[in-house]
């Protein structure tokens, strides 16, 4: 038995082991946002995780990132979502689910509503995009007035609820990989000069808001947060991240969340300077833009105290099993179908094989 495959217990938090899948993108819904039948599958069969994190769900059309990205926004998305979560459920797991606002991703032709979309500032992706029917020229998004900005922590506390009413353990707020709150944070995506922008007191008050918001609506020990500082994906420039993060995390620290879920970076050791500044759950992830994480590595960030959890996402896809595989020491699948990574069916999605077939939740021993 080792630290990651023991069970994990705080006042927000009750699980089987520290090892949890990472929130990973995969289209698999319908064109509306409603999750197709095969997600309950995908996540039932993963649901030996300590804790699942899901791909990021738009809280409303107005959030969309992406054609057939799933919602939570209508009855429809709550039945799906629903079906999910108990299939979780009935296999031993638990399941929170990623809120994740595009902000200025997204074109009018991979959204429901057609429209442009909007972020702190007039400042486009880099290009092409991705579109439903190929790729496409990234546009100028539109600079959120304080109605949009106010309309977005609405749209948010409303698909938190829904998360609830559809049976989920808790919520997952992505302020990470270039969503709308890293959009704020950051020092190309966020020109404002309003009290939204400028300097680190005005760049931290959306999101601080966002989150006081949801906290507020269905409980702080229902919420987590995910944190990039420094990734510079989707051309996210941030030049000295530590100041900004250090006073958003202080006016975090003593809410009461769930966990605060962290990815490092090479040009910031985000991990080494903010675990000291954050006193409650901390999941730590280390595989962004780097080599997917070991087992071993996982046991050095627990071993290290600079985590208490650790996420894992590629080697989840193409093994279902995963705890199970590092507790029996069984080989690992590294084999991903790029081809249907971002397909739309079970190909390269519900098909990878468990080894040797063990139920679902439980864990054999060496």
């Amino acid at each position: 038995m080792t630290k990651l495959l023991t069970p994990f217990n705080s006042a927000e938090l009750t699980l089987s082991n520290r090892i949890v899948m990472a929130p990973m993108t995969r289209f698999r819904a319908e064109e509306d946002g409603t999750p197709l039948p095969i997600v309950a599958d995908y996540y039932r069969q993963r649901a030996s995780a300590g804790l699942i994190v899901t791909e990021g769900i738009w809280p409303s059309r107005r959030g969309q990132s992406g054609w057939r990205i799933p919602g939570l926004e209508s009855e429809r998305h709550v039945a799906g979502w629903r079906q999910v979560t108990e299939a979780v459920h009935a296999a031993g797991g638990r399941i929170f689910a990623q809120l994740m606002h595009g902000g200025r991703q997204g074109h009018p032709r991979s959204r429901i509503l057609g429209d442009i979309p909007a972020g702190p500032s007039a400042v486009p992706v880099p290009g092409p995009v991705h579109v439903k029917d190929g790729k496409a020229a990234p546009i100028m998004p539109r600079a959120m007035t304080h109605d949009d900005i106010h309309t977005a922590v609405a749209d948010h506390v409303a698909a938190a609820r829904n998360a609830m009413r559809a049976g989920f353990d808790g919520v997952e707020l992505h302020g990470a990989n270039s969503y709308l709150i890293h959009q704020f944070l950051a020092d190309n995506t966020n020109l404002r000069t309003d009290a939204y922008g400028g300097d680190i007191s005005g760049r931290i008050r959306f999101p601080l808001e966002l989150v006081q918001a949801i906290a507020d609506a269905i409980g702080a020990s229902r919420l987590g947060l995910r944190l990039s500082p420094g990734n510079p994906q989707f051309g996210m420039e941030e030049a000295s991240p530590a100041p900004v993060y250090r006073a958003f995390l202080a006016r975090l620290d003593g809410l009461g969340l769930a966990y605060l879920h962290l990815t490092d970076d090479d040009r910031y050791p985000a991990l080494a300077d903010l675990r000291p500044r954050w006193h409650g759950t901390l999941i730590a992830n280390v595989g962004e833009n780097r080599t997917p994480t070991t087992r071993e590595a996982g046991e050095l960030l627990l071993a290290s105290e600079r985590a208490d959890l650790v996420s894992y996402g590629r080697l989840f896809i193409s093994n279902p099993d995963l705890p199970y595989r590092f507790a029996a020491g069984r080989p690992l699948n590294t084999h991903i179908d790029q081809r249907e990574l971002y397909g739309h069916g079970a190909a390269g999605y519900t098909d990878y094989q468990a080894w040797p077939e063990p139920q679902p939740g439980a864990m054999s021993q060496p």
